[in-house]
């Protein structure tokens, strides 16, 4: 069985997420959403909200889990017996910063590979930054987010 970690922020999860998510499922037994903790950063989110959202938006898939992380992703992914990494890109600026992170990983453990998936032309602009900023701006997030975060961050935020 091929186990594949999709690590990331999300914060929150995107459309464009949830496409690459959705490629992936496809092509691996599993795959694990890990939702990473990072003490140098302030999350818009915090992680346990971010998580109890993915899972609502990846219910119908079967073969994806949701489970949050510290510290090394491939330190993680030895743990849980993962032999993939699986990145989503969106741009050329994603691939440079991207390939940098996936020789450093495989530097780290070389057993581990990096699989990169592209997103559909109708996602590609999207980026949770964006997301953050419209919501904040009272712009109309439902489009770049799936339903069930999109009303979360409303009830929740819109006083912003």
């Amino acid at each position: 069985m091929t186990v594949a970690i999709y690590p990331g922020s999300f914060d929150p999860i995107t459309n464009g997420h949830i496409d690459i998510l959705k490629s992936g499922a496809e092509i691996f037994d599993k795959v694990i959403i890990a939702v990473s903790y990072n003490a140098n950063k302030q999350g818009f989110l915090p992680v346990e909200i971010r998580a109890d959202l993915i899972k609502k938006c990846v219910r119908d898939i079967r073969n994806v889990e949701v489970d949050c992380f510290e510290g090394l992703t491939v330190e993680y992914a030895k743990k849980r017996g993962a032999e993939v990494l699986l990145r989503g890109l969106r741009t050329s600026f994603d691939f440079e910063y991207e390939m940098q992170l996936s020789q450093t990983n495989h530097a780290l453990y070389n057993n581990i590979k990096t699989v990169f998936l592209i997103t559909k032309p109708e996602f590609n602009f999207i980026s949770s930054s964006c997301v953050r900023e419209i919501l904040i701006n009272k712009g109309d997030i439902k489009g770049f987010v799936p339903e069930a975060v999109a009303d979360y961050l409303i009830s929740n935020y819109a006083c912003l």
